[in-house]
């Protein structure tokens, strides 16, 4: 598992070593179409996008997302299966079980691992889980969603961390750790919301400031609507084509 292990060039081939997408999960395909169908788009910078049928696979095989799934992968982009770690409550073996599920019907890529721990004793279970979905997908794309900066060692446990996720008026003013300038920026994504047309490129220059390379901005949700923060990634930020031109062309691996 040399991914797991070191900072190398795995993550390069795949697009990542340029500012890019990582698509943290729209709504189910039925709600969604137009979403979807710009993932497809040829030239989108996308690094992967996440499938979440039901807060994980569902309970059987949802053909609509089996649809929306193989679409993209037919277009060359990496899906991802939604894990939910419950901040380390979930047992190891409920994780494997809605893994194997994503695997088996979806044919996944790899993993988000969502409300990821971030304390230092959690690690060695993290890293248990980690090596387990690796070996479950011949060495599949796993990016755990911490939502802040963890422990230092979670960076050896997987492919990516999303190091920041929240409202832009938290991450105009957010500091990056010291310890991630041991790291590529492929190593690191940054999920905000509430980001205004007008600040787009100053999000644009903190996220590469920061190390950050894989990136999603929307316009969606704001920090007094809590109602909106629950699901702002959800849809198409209004400022798609815009982000898309400012980052320019690139390719998912």
């Amino acid at each position: 598992m040399p991914h797991l292990t070191s900072s190398g060039t795995r993550l390069s081939a795949t697009g990542a070593d340029r500012l890019g997408f990582g698509i943290p999960g729209y709504a189910h395909p039925l709600l969604a179409p137009f979403e979807w169908a710009e993932l497809t788009r040829p030239g989108a910078p996308l690094h992967w996008v996440v499938l979440n049928v039901a807060d994980g696979p569902g309970a059987l095989p949802d053909p609509h997302c089996l649809e929306a799934a193989g679409r993209l992968r037919n277009a060359g982009v990496r899906v991802l299966g939604h894990l939910d770690l419950a901040h380390g409550e979930r047992s190891f073996g409920d994780i494997v079980a809605d893994a194997r599920h994503f695997t088996d019907w979806y044919r996944v890529d790899g993993f988000l691992l969502d409300r990821c721990p971030v304390e230092r004793a959690e690690l060695a279970q993290v890293r248990r889980t980690t090596a387990t979905l690796d070996a479950m997908t011949g060495g599949g794309h796993l990016v755990l969603g911490h939502g802040t900066h963890p422990y230092a060692g979670y960076a050896e446990a997987a492919d990516q961390l999303v190091t920041f996720s929240g409202p832009w008026s938290d991450y105009r003013w957010s500091q990056v750790a010291e310890w991630t300038a041991d790291y590529p920026p492929e190593r690191f994504a940054h999920f905000v919301h509430g980001v205004p047309r007008t600040h787009l490129e100053e999000a644009t220059r903190i996220a590469r400031w920061q190390g950050a390379g894989t990136i999603f901005f929307t316009d969606r949700g704001s920090p007094d609507a809590r109602k909106e923060q629950s699901c702002p990634y959800e849809a198409l930020p209004g400022y798609w084509d815009e982000i898309v031109s400012q980052i320019g062309p690139g390719v998912s691996e």
